[in-house]
């Protein structure tokens, strides 16, 4: 429950800087926005990296979908989990993209320090991906041995 209670945390701070940055945007808080929004996309590079990375490991033995690892469905999280961690995504995808939106350009000139949220919904897939690789209900891989049809056992080494 570490990381949906980190997640929650991170997309509550998300929200509250891009909130107050888009109603007051001075100086101080175009910096710290960027700033948070940076830091928040590289906690969520790192845990999309180490998402991914037990998830391969898991694969061997179990059956992963992609979409099962980074929107937890198919029964991967329970509701509750599930409900929590999507929401949190779709809170960071709908601020990232409303404070880019909203203040589309800085002292007159076209682009904003507001755009660098549309860079934190990786927070929520990688957190997504980590919670769902480490704790997520997959069903077991299934393993079908392939053979050779009848007669070709053996035939491309007696001619080569």
């Amino acid at each position: 429950m570490k990381i949906v209670k980190l997640n929650a945390v991170l997309t509550a701070i998300f929200v509250f800087v891009s909130v107050l940055a888009v109603a007051i945007f001075n100086s101080p808080l175009r910096k710290l926005v960027a700033i948070v929004d940076l830091l928040l996309f590289a906690v969520g590079v790192a845990a999309f990296i180490w998402g991914y990375f037990s998830a391969v490991q898991r694969s061997r033995s179990d059956e992963i979908s992609v979409a099962g690892l980074f929107l937890l469905i198919d029964g991967v999280a329970t509701k509750s989990v599930m409900r929590i961690m999507n929401s949190a995504l779709t809170i960071q995808v709908v601020v990232g993209l409303g404070g880019a939106i909203v203040r589309r350009s800085t002292d007159g000139v076209s682009g904003s320090t507001l755009a660098f949220g549309v860079l934190v919904p990786l927070l929520g897939l990688g957190l997504n991906g980590l919670w769902a690789s480490k704790y997520g209900t997959f069903g077991k891989r299934i393993v079908s041995e392939v053979s050779a049809p009848e007669g070709e056992i053996g035939k491309d080494s007696a001619h080569g």
